[in-house]
Formats: structure tokens, C-alpha cells, sequence
């Protein structure tokens, strides 16, 4: 998946397309060559590049002698880091050795300081005092988490799931019939909302207070996991703060050896692609299908992602996980399996997504620990493979099948997508059909029915070439009412970038609100790892000079490539007929091209439209241009409003 960019005044782009094309009768859509020339100004545009080169941007700083176009390889621009996010357990602590004990049950001898809760403002006082409260605030140094004393007044505190989550890195799974499981490690203990009791291994312990779920949140009891994974409570005399201790062993053990979707309720449907080079649609659906397990078991449409998609390709020409993510991002679907079902090349008009989809991220290439983490935490990873096998019959040299297990090494790019769906560190070398250096492989799943592997799992070791190059996992799924109308004009999404030959652009999207609404959250996507970003709202916007008037509406730093929607701190009110404009400054570490385009850069994305929106993008958001007109593309930022009550 690798290809060499030759820059020369004007650059002719040669195009490969890697996310997913099935062996079945079906091909890599072919590029379209193309030339474009722009004129040389002191800041102008430099680049319009590909969303997924390799060709590392910071090679090309400072570059003002051409005006260039590449086209993407679908290999997205990163540099792989290692090192793990901030450990909140590390965190310093003010002195706790006058301390009073939360009274709980089967006390453990621990020690160093994790995080604590705060009570926001007030008067010293004891603790039944303090459970008095009607609510608490977890604060750590990675944010403020909401906390409740039980609800029936009894000695305990309930914390939230994302609490759990993401500070104490302990993975929460809700199951429809109420059961809870927590899993940290190799340590599992189990809930059920409503019940004061747990169950760790074969020991069922009581509790103060049951799961309680308010707003549709579920809040646990602090006590159970403390009870279960080895924290103890501690609240210091004279102080708002309750803290959690936590022993040596129990540090960095979020990730377990081996992790299985199958033995936890997270697996879904195996399907069928036959002979249609659809794969790239299933893996994405799949991916997207086991972040809504167990809770919410849905089986989405393969034949309506690949039929009503904003490309021109039909489903035996192959795609890409872009395209996934352009439909999924523009609220073309997902649609369930059951309002158009896959095999008869016919998707009816008109069906409505299940979800909206408000963040996809991309995972570093080769990052493991990543991957790992996105599946523990959030769901299934997208990612590619090349194979010689193209169904449940077919043969490799590559695939041990009485192991089902697949390994290839060599530089043969991508050919079909899977997902990963679990791992084990220690299944044996031995199991694959060449000599590897090592142990461990990913558990996957395929797209070639239950005949394929073990009822359509298999194994892929870690020394695979291909796999996890590519990984791509859906943490932001939301209800379809979260918001009322989308404002976009990208509906292929991400086909390139755009960029000045430094780190930072801006970019400014123009639109006009169809009713009284509220400015509530705006989207975009990020090229690179570590992207900061400030979201700016401009009103009654009469051109480019209106964008210097604007007022800044959120801001912050994304670890990974991806879509984010970002809310804002406080909705903005848009008057009807208004025009108004959503402005983006991003800054990517290593980028030159920073900002996300569509345009028509070949044969799949020869339908792009780029006169259905107004957008205009500037090297230091004073001085702008029109990126429609001078580049023939559109921006990739949308915004997202909801209808202003008339009673309000």
C-alpha cells in the first residue's frame, strides 16, 4: 500500500485504493489522472492531497514553487507513537493520613493515591452529611465526573459508567435483560440494575446500594468496585475529597491476555458478501453493530451502505472504508437489514438511518495497544488484509485452515476488510503456515459466511504485514433525534487535504438556517494525530470579510485522526433565513495539508458535487479565499442545530 509521489510543476496523480477490494469480481476503482494548475500567490493554497498518503508532510514544508494535486492511496498520514495516555492513578495527591474510612465490607490493605471526589463549594461536614448532597463531582485530572449519594439514603455513592470507564479504565457492558458486567484485566464481576449484590467468581457479596440509572445513565456503586478490582475509599477530615487507593499489583491491568466478543455477548451476525466486492461495507458494519453490544443488538443494511452511497461505484466494483465514513457521517445510514435486505442489487428510496453516526476515529498504524484498547472499550476495529482467498472455499498457502489461521508477509497491499473483534497473546506460531518470529494473534471476523474458519472467525498473527495498518473503530453513535437538521456540502467526505505548507489553516463553511434554530455542536475531520482545534461561529454572514467577526465557540486537542463532533459550550441562537458560517482552526503536528476536502479525484467520486456549498479557506483567518471557486473543492466541516421551541 505503498506509493512514491513524484512533484513536479504540475503533478499528474496516480491513485491506489486500498481499503477493500474482494477478490469475487471485483477491482480497485481506477484513478483519473489529472492536471491542476494554479497560479502562485505569497500565501496561496499550496496542496490539495489524498486523505490517506504516506508521504510525510513535514518533508515538504515551506514548499511555494507548485501548485500540486495527489490523489489518496487510502492510507491515512500518522505518525505512530507508543506510550500509553495519562495515568490519573499517577496523579499527586494532597496528604491523606488523617483520613476517614468509608465503612464497606471485606477491606483490603491498599495504597497510592488514584484520583478522588469533590464536593463543589460549602461548609465543611461528616460524611452522612455529605451523602446528604444531591450530587457529587469526581474530579480528575482529565476532567469532572458526575456522582450521587444511593438513592435510598443508604451509606454509599454511585459513580458513572464513564467515570469507570475512562478514569478507571475498567470496561462497562449493559445487557438488555439489566445484567452489568466490568471487566478490568483478567478480574470480571457482575451487577444487575435495581439488585444490592455482586457476584466476583463464584462469591456473591451484598451491597449498600444496587446500579441506579437516572437521564438514561447508569450509575454503579463506588463500593462494588472497590470490592472488585481492589480499591479502597478513603475520605480525609476536613475535606470535600474521597479518594481511591489502589495496590501496586492492580496497576496497568486494563487489558486482559486474551479477550473473545463471542464469550461476552459483543459478537454479531456473520454474513455473506457472495459475490459481491462489498466487504469494505460489512467490516464496516459489523464494526459499527458490536460498539452497540450487548445493549443494543441491531443488524444494519450492507446492500443500502453500497447501492445509496454518494459514489459511483455498483457493489461487484469494490470501495473503502472512506466511503463508509462519508455515508455514515452524512446521515445516509445506517438502515436496518430488514428494510432492505442484501443479494438483489435493489436499495428502495427513502429509508431513514437507525443512528447518527458523530465520531469515527483512525487508529495509528501497527499501534496494537490501540487497537486493543478500541476493542475492549468501544467496539470492533476496521482493518485490512490481502489474501488469495476470496470465500469459504477457496485456498491459500497463507491460511492453515484445521487452525484458521491466517499470516502474510510480504508487500502486497490490501485486498479485504475485517474486523477485529478480539486477540490472544500467547496463541502459538505454530498454528500458521510460515515461520513468525512470535506468539499472539487478533481474533477477526470475515464477511464469507459461517462456513469460513470457526463459523466465520479466524486467527491473524500479530506478524501479519497488513493487518492493523488500517483500523478504524465508531466511538460516537447517538439516537437519530439528537439533532434536527445537518449542514454539510461533503457527502463523499474525506476524498483529500488542503494546506499552506504549515501546521496550522483555516477553513470556513457558509450556510443558511432553514428555521429559527440553535447552533448546538460542529463537525470535522482530523488529519493527524494530536490535531487542536478552535471552533469559531460567525453570524449574518454577507462574505469574506463578515469571517473576521467571529465569535469562538469550543476548542481543544484530538489524540487521533478521525470525525469528531464537537459540542458547543453554549448553543448559539441562528434567526431564520439567516446566513451563517462554522470556521475551523486547525493545527496537526507534521502536517502541511491539515484541513479535510472533497472533490472529483476519480472515477468513484466523479458525481462530487462542489457548487452545493460556500467555504473559504485562509492561511491566518484574515486574508480568505474561495475554495470552490479557485480549487473546485468542498469543506469537510458540518454543523449541527435543533429547532428553537416558539414557547421558549
Amino acid at each position: 500500500m505503498r506509493n512514491t509521489n513524484i512533484w513536479l510543476k504540475t503533478v499528474i496523480a496516480g491513485i491506489v485504493l486500498a481499503g477493500c477490494v474482494c477478490l469475487a469480481g471485483c477491482k480497485t476503482p481506477k484513478p483519473r489522472a489529472e492536471v491542476m494548475e494554479h497560479e502562485n500567490k505569497g500565501n496561496s493554497l499550496d496542496t490539495i492531497e489524498s486523505s490517506s498518503s504516506r508521504t510525510q508532510e513535514s518533508e515538504s514544508h515551506g514548499t511555494k514553487d507548485t501548485d500540486r494535486i495527489v490523489k489518496n492511496t487510502n492510507q491515512l498520514e500518522s505518525s505512530s507513537r507508543e506510550g500509553s495516555p495519562d495515568n490519573t492513578r499517577n496523579q499527586k495527591t494532597e496528604n491523606i493520613d488523617n483520613v476517614q474510612d468509608l465503612e464497606w465490607k471485606n477491606k483490603n490493605q491498599l495504597k497510592d493515591t488514584v484520583t478522588g471526589i469533590r464536593k463543589e463549594n460549602g461548609p465543611e461536614q461528616k460524611l452522612g452529611q455529605l451523602l446528604e448532597r444531591k450530587e457529587l463531582i469526581l474530579e480528575t485530572e482529565t476532567g469532572c465526573y458526575e456522582a450521587l449519594p444511593s438513592k435510598d439514603g443508604a451509606i454509599g455513592i454511585l459513580v458513572s459508567t464513564e467515570f469507570v470507564k475512562q478514569v478507571l479504565e475498567i470496561n462497562v457492558l449493559e445487557y438488555p435483560d439489566g445484567k452489568i458486567l466490568l471487566q478490568q484485566g483478567n478480574i470480571s464481576i457482575r451487577l444487575q440494575e435495581g439488585a444490592r449484590e455482586m457476584i466476583s467468581r463464584t462469591e456473591v457479596l451484598s451491597l449498600t446500594c444496587a446500579p441506579y440509572r437516572r437521564d438514561n445513565h447508569l450509575y454503579l456503586p463506588l463500593e462494588a468496585i472497590c470490592e472488585g478490582f481492589g480499591y479502597k475509599a478513603k475520605l480525609p477530615l476536613g475535606s470535600w475529597r474521597i479518594y481511591l487507593e489502589s495496590e501496586e499489583p492492580y496497576r496497568d491491568r486494563s487489558l486482559p491476555k486474551v479477550y473473545d466478543y463471542r464469550k461476552v455477548g459483543r459478537s454479531t451476525k456473520v454474513r455473506d458478501q457472495g459475490s459481491f466486492g462489498t466487504c469494505w461495507s460489512f467490516a464496516s458494519l459489523t464494526s459499527l453493530e458490536t460498539s452497540l453490544l450487548p445493549k443494543m443488538p441491531k443488524e444494519f443494511s450492507a446492500d443500502h451502505m453500497s447501492l445509496h452511497n454518494s459514489f459511483s461505484l455498483g457493489q461487484r466494483e469494490g470501495g473503502e472504508y472512506t466511503m463508509s465514513m462519508a455515508y455514515l457521517l452524512a446521515w445516509q445510514g445506517p438502515v436496518l437489514e430488514e428494510e432492505d435486505p442484501y443479494g438483489d442489487e435493489f436499495s428502495p428510496d427513502g429509508l431513514k438511518p437507525s443512528v447518527h453516526i458523530q465520531e469515527i476515529q483512525i487508529l495509528p498504524e501497527k499501534d496494537y495497544e490501540a487497537i486493543k484498547k478500541a476493542v475492549f472499550f468501544h467496539g470492533g476495529v476496521q482493518s485490512s488484509l490481502y489474501t488469495s482467498l476470496n470465500g469459504s472455499s477457496s485456498e491459500s498457502v497463507y491460511y492453515n485452515r484445521e487452525k484458521s489461521a491466517y499470516c502474510y508477509q510480504g508487500e502486497l497491499v490490501p485486498n479485504h476488510d475485517v474486523v477485529i473483534v478480539g486477540w490472544d497473546d500467547h496463541y502459538p506460531k505454530e498454528n500458521f503456515e510460515m515461520e513468525i518470529d512470535g506468539d499472539g494473534a487478533f481474533l477477526c471476523v470475515s464477511s464469507w459466511g459461517e462456513d469460513f474458519g470457526e463459523q466465520g472467525y479466524f486467527y491473524v498473527s500479530y506478524h501479519d504485514s497488513n493487518i492493523g495498518s488500517i483500523n478504524l473503530v465508531y466511538t460516537g453513535i447517538e439516537s437519530v433525534d439528537n439533532y434536527d437538521y445537518i449542514y454539510q456540502s461533503d457527502l463523499c467526505g474525506w476524498v483529500g487535504q488542503v494546506g499552506y505548507g504549515v501546521e496550522k489553516a483555516f477553513g470556513a463553511n457558509v450556510f443558511e438556517a432553514k428555521e429559527e434554530e440553535e447552533l448546538n455542536a460542529v463537525g470535522f475531520y482530523a488529519t493527524g494525530e494530536d490535531t487542536s482545534y478552535v471552533i469559531s461561529l460567525a453570524h449574518d454572514v454577507a462574505g469574506q470579510d463578515s469571517l473576521e467577526h467571529r465569535k469562538v465557540v469550543a476548542k481543544g486537542t484530538v489524540k487521533y485522526s478521525g470525525f469528531y463532533t464537537i459540542p458547543l459550550k453554549v448553543s448559539e441562537r441562528i434567526n431564520a433565513g439567516e446566513r451563517f458560517a462554522v470556521i475551523l482552526e486547525a493545527n496537526t503536528p507534521k502536517a502541511v495539508h491539515p484541513i479535510a476536502v472533497e472533490y472529483r479525484a476519480d472515477d468513484a467520486t466523479e458525481q462530487a458535487d462542489v457548487t452545493d456549498g460556500e467555504g473559504y479557506i485562509s492561511i491566518d483567518g484574515i486574508e480568505w479565499e474561495c475554495i470552490e471557486d479557485s480549487y473546485q473543492c468542498n469543506l469537510c466541516l458540518k454543523g449541527y442545530t435543533t429547532k428553537v421551541n416558539e414557547q421558549s
